[in-house]
């Protein structure tokens, strides 16, 4: 039995978050680099700062307050950063902008798990090849704190995931104005990007019998893989075959492939398929109908609107930070 029909959810789930820090949190490749050369490095200062039993409230935002401990914090971690000028100043700016962003990530309702944030923080010692008690150590010994360094990395995620949802509300896409000005600032041909036509096929399997017939099922697929040199015979052979949906995806540019299966199909050719996934429907794999290069400005948009979303929406985030602020109860002490 074969079905036809069109696949429901193809909206790429862009990364929102910050992907970065091993695809969980994304911070400026600059701080990501000199944090990572000042923890490598042998004559790491000490830098802990000097506490009283209680520090002074030095700004509050929105009724959250940044302590002169806070201030002593973020100025150490600039100081692991190698950043120069001011530093009580910027680490002051730095904080009054992460408890803005804070406020509009709670006010949206957005809460990230402590097991998030330590997930996060020990990928982000594992990329600079030390364990997360490695890590909380130089943190703790710089003045840092492993506190301080975790809230920071909870804003980094909970804007990622505000701004990208912004985004997608808004169509994930640049206006053409906007696409055209970032084009001409560019300079050159327009970006190409290569365009795939997919077909999915389905090898079914109900829930209650998914311990019983995944590995038949699985085999069946694979064979019929192994059959398929173009996509007019799927239904043709699907038809041979019990329990098989064939539906047809129609095409796709490559920045709007679905991420699960989107490492799967980059390269592939016409006539190619993919490798066989368990999905919640049963067994499935694509196949590639075609493959061709594409050039105009919907790829233009694609590309711009994905590098925005990369660097962590920067243009879009600055744009919701600029509203934010203008609302917001600033008052230094």
């Amino acid at each position: 039995m074969v079905s036809m029909g069109t696949e429901p959810n193809l909206k790429t789930n862009w990364r929102i978050y910050m992907t970065g820090w091993i695809k969980t949190l994304r911070i400026s490749r600059m701080m990501a680099m000199a944090l990572a050369l000042s923890i490598a490095a042998p004559t790491l200062p000490m830098m802990m700062p000097s506490v009283a039993h209680a520090s002074d409230i030095k700004v509050v935002v929105n009724n959250i307050a940044i302590t002169s401990y806070d201030i002593a914090r973020r100025k150490a971690f600039l100081g692991l950063q190698r950043r120069k000028g001011n530093l009580t100043q910027i680490a002051t700016d730095e904080l009054i902008e992460q408890a803005l962003k804070n406020y509009a990530v709670k006010s949206a309702g957005y809460r990230i798990p402590d097991s998030r944030v330590d997930q996060a923080f020990a990928s982000f010692a594992q990329s600079n090849k030390m364990s997360a008690k490695q890590m909380a150590q130089i943190l703790n010994q710089s003045g840092v704190t492993t506190d301080h360094f975790k809230d920071f990395i909870r804003t980094q995620i909970g804007w990622g995931q505000l701004v990208s949802a912004r985004s997608r509300s808004n169509g994930g896409l640049m206006n053409e104005q906007e696409m055209v000005a970032k084009m001409l600032e560019r300079g050159g041909p327009k970006p190409t990007s290569t365009e795939y036509t997919l077909q999915k096929v389905i090898f079914v399997v109900p829930a209650s019998h998914r311990s019983r017939d995944m590995p038949r099922r699985r085999n069946e697929a694979n064979q019929m893989r192994g059959r398929i040199n173009d996509c007019s015979q799927t239904i043709p052979l699907a038809t041979q075959l019990r329990d098989v949906t064939v539906q047809d995806i129609g095409r796709v540019l490559e920045l709007r492939l679905p991420p699960n299966w989107k490492d799967e199909v980059i390269g592939k050719q016409a006539g190619q398929t993919t490798r066989t996934k368990d999905t919640e429907n049963g067994v499935e794999f694509l196949v590639i109908c075609r493959a061709r290069t594409v050039s105009d400005d919907r790829v233009a948009q694609l590309e711009f609107s994905t590098e925005a979303v990369e660097n962590g929406n920067d243009e879009v985030g600055a744009d919701i930070l600029k509203k934010i602020r203008e609302s917001a109860r600033i008052e230094r002490r």
